[in-house]
Parts: structure tokens; sequence; C-alpha cells
């Protein structure tokens, strides 16, 4: 079987003890394709180091919404240089964030305006965060598959889905996957296996975003790729489908979206 993780965090702090041996687990769980995804320059920078290390490691590039304070001239640029490397196969994280708010909403937009227009540049496909800001979110997406550049659909993917069904089925409509995380594991859970019940598993995805949100039974602790597995049960057991019938789907859709062996 083999299994992908499609947004991870593996060049944060919390790895810093260990993180060869995060990554030999990951292998050794039968992770066979994992995204690791930049944050703000620096952590662009980190992701493609661990790309070019590791076979199976792909990064994406961006300014979380957190950080979307920083985008100026300087740090727009660095960006842009960094998304052309080879193994960098999406921009992003980016998006909006209105739940913590830790830059103001003016920035979120802006920074939110400039990754879009870079993957129009590129035809890169983009990573969306959406948090308390659903609505905003699509608006920004609509306005953007309206004049996608040389960007071909699917055009991205809806990180760590935290809107409704209706929010879901109309991201998919306009060319982004859903990527579920650990919260779908929770005991708790009850929004989360209805929209993975209700869409297509042709535009489902999942992801750890490790080091956060791990899994059932692992909640409250680090989390890291080989944990996926949990992600990938929940899904077969909502599915009625084998957990490797998931993994390979799950393959087939960040191979597709992430432009990977010729997949479109």
């Amino acid at each position: 079987m083999e299994l992908v993780d499609s947004h991870t965090h593996l060049d944060f702090p919390e790895f810093d003890a260990d993180r060869e041996e995060v990554i030999k687990r990951a292998w050794g769980a039968d992770i066979r394709l994992i995204v690791n995804v930049g944050t703000d320059v620096g952590s662009s920078m980190e992701s493609i180091s661990l790309a070019e290390k590791y076979h199976f490691i792909y990064a994406s590039v961006g300014l979380h919404p957190h950080d979307a304070h920083l985008l100026d001239e300087k740090t727009g640029q660095a960006l842009k240089e960094l998304a052309n490397h080879r193994k960098v196969v999406a921009i992003g994280e980016t998006g909006l964030d209105y739940y913590r708010n830790l830059s103001p909403k003016d920035a979120q937009r802006k920074a939110f305006a400039f990754h879009l227009e870079l993957a129009r540049e590129l035809g890169k496909p983009l990573i969306i965060h959406s948090r308390e800001a659903h609505q905003e979110t699509l608006n920004f997406l609509k306005d953007f598959v309206r004049d996608p550049g040389k960007l071909l659909p699917p055009y991205g993917v809806m990180h760590c889905f935290s809107g409704s069904l209706e929010m879901a089925k109309e991201a998919i409509n306009l060319g982004f996957f859903i990527s579920v995380a650990g919260p779908l594991t929770f005991q708790n859970a009850r929004k989360l296996p209805v929209i993975v019940r209700e869409i297509p598993l042709d535009w489902l995805l999942i992801e750890t975003d490790c080091p956060y949100l791990a899994p059932h039974p692992y909640r409250g602790k680090r989390n890291e790729p080989a944990y996926v597995r949990f992600i990938a049960e929940a899904v077969a057991e909502i599915k009625g489908l084998s957990v490797e019938e998931v993994g390979q789907k799950m393959m087939e859709n960040a191979r597709r979206i992430f432009r990977l062996d010729g997949g479109r």
C-alpha cells in the first residue's frame, strides 16, 4: 500500500530533535509522497531543502495568513524566486484566518491576492487556508477561476477543511480539492464525517498538518506523517472501502493536483 501526506510542516522546530527519524518512520509506514508546506520565506527555503534531500518529499512556497503582514517587495520577490524551484509543486499556504487575526485583515487580503497572482503566473496549484473567513475565501477563489492565467484545473486544495458541506461542494465546483486531517478521527467529530461521506472520493485528499492535530489515538501529542494512516482508515470506514483502496485513490488525487508523473 502507498499513502500520501498532502500537508506537513516537517521544517518546524518541533522536529529539530528527530526530523530524520520521523521521515524514516514515514517511509516505513508506507508514506510515498509528502508535500511540505511553506509558511514564510525561511520555512519555504527549508521545505525546498527537505525536498532536495528526500526523493518522496515535495515543497510548497508561501506566506501563511498569520504572517501576511510580512509581505513587502523583498519578501514577494524572494517567494517568486523560490516558487520556480523544480520540486516546488504548489503556492501556499495562503488564504484568510479571521479566527486568530495575527495579521490585519487588509494585510491578509493583500497577501492572498499576491499568491493568487503567483499561481496564475507560474501555473502551480494553490494550498488554501480558511478559518472563520469561509465566504470571503470563496469570493477570492470565484474571482480567481474567472482568470486563472497559466493554471489549468484543478486549481488547488482547501487544506485542513473546516467549513460546511455546502462550502465543500462549492469549492469542488470551483476546482478545489477538500483535504481532511486528524479532526476527522476525533470521537466528537460530527461535521467532517458527513462531508467525507457526501463528497466524491475523486475530490478528497488526506493530510496530517503535522506537528498539529494528531489523530485519535494520538490526539494532544505531536503529529507526524506516519499517523496519516489513521485518517485514511477513517475515510475508508465512512466510504465503505478498504484502506488500500483509499490509499491508492488519495495518491492518485495528490499526483493529479500537484502535477506529478504527468497527472492532471
